[in-house]
């Protein structure tokens, strides 16, 4: 059965819509996306459901999050689509917002978290984060939630995001839902529809090099060079790949460690091309 869904367009139409969510003591779950939604995405519909009484799904496209050379043009979308996956859950409006709505001509305020966004994903997309952050802040303003869920495919922005809602004292539930992957492994991305037939087959050197890493980790490897090291041979083998990064860093603070120790977690974060498509993966290790 199929969910009749609020479309809102503008940020003081949201904001009146939480409120009378809110006059009437009912708690607000948002999941923010960038649309082009798959499986990843509706799962994490099914956590805000789980834990508010009304849903509000945004989809907005952020310019400011791509950098000079990224595929903002070209990053895939399809609204009616995504309102009909939508319609299947439990989603009680969606916050489709354009991008002049946002960002007035004469917009000039970001929020920047610093340190975390320097490492990792921030060396390869040195605005990237910045993007992030100031969109999650303005989404945040406008649909007031109580809790607000992120996948975490995108570890570090969800880290990120952690950071700045305790900073700056949103008083906002962050919810970080685990990756969804396809039946062979690959983690769902709405970039994966950029893949060839051959790169498709290519991809699963990321899944692939996060197993042997568990292995070495499960065999009794405590070294992250070593690891690492092991990792990046998979890659050789496969023409259409070009690795960016393999980094192994503490859970919470993303240092990088050289040794892991009992009793802490750690993710083991991978970026890699593979053709003209950049995909992110990751596995969260507990000791």
């Amino acid at each position: 059965m199929k969910n009749q869904i609020k479309i809102i367009e503008t940020c003081a139409q949201m904001r009146e819509y939480s409120l009378n969510l809110k006059t009437e003591n009912k708690t607000i779950g948002l999941v923010p996306t960038m649309g082009y939604l798959h499986e990843g995405h509706l799962s994490l519909v099914d956590a805000a459901s789980e834990k508010c009484d009304a849903v509000v799904v945004s989809i907005f496209v952020n310019p400011t999050q791509f950098g000079k050379n990224e595929d903002f043009s070209k990053y895939p979308r399809n609204f009616e689509r995504d309102i009909e996956l939508l319609s299947q859950k439990k989603v009680d409006a969606v916050f489709f917002p354009s991008a002049k709505e946002i960002y007035s001509e004469n917009y000039q305020t970001y929020v920047e978290v610093e340190e975390i966004t320097k490492k990792q994903e921030g060396e390869f997309r040195p605005e990237h984060f910045k993007g992030v952050t100031t969109i999650v802040s303005i989404l945040f303003n406008c649909v007031k939630p109580d809790v607000a869920v992120f996948g975490r495919k995108d570890a570090q922005q969800a880290a990120i995001i952690k950071r700045m809602t305790d900073d700056l004292q949103f008083g906002i539930k962050v919810i970080v839902a685990p990756i969804i992957r396809e039946i062979d492994g690959l983690a769902m991305s709405s970039r994966n529809v950029y893949l060839s037939g051959k790169e498709r087959k290519d991809a699963l050197v990321l899944r692939k090099s996060l197993d042997s890493a568990v292995k070495m980790i499960e065999s009794g490897e405590r070294n992250t060079k070593k690891i690492i090291s092991g990792m990046k041979g998979l890659y050789s083998k496969v023409d259409s790949a070009e690795l960016q990064y393999i980094r192994i860093v503490e859970e919470k603070s993303f240092q990088e460690i050289e040794i892991l120790d009992k009793g802490n977690s750690y993710y083991i974060l991978i970026a890699c091309k593979i053709g003209a498509t950049r995909l992110i993966d990751n596995e969260l290790i507990g000791l």
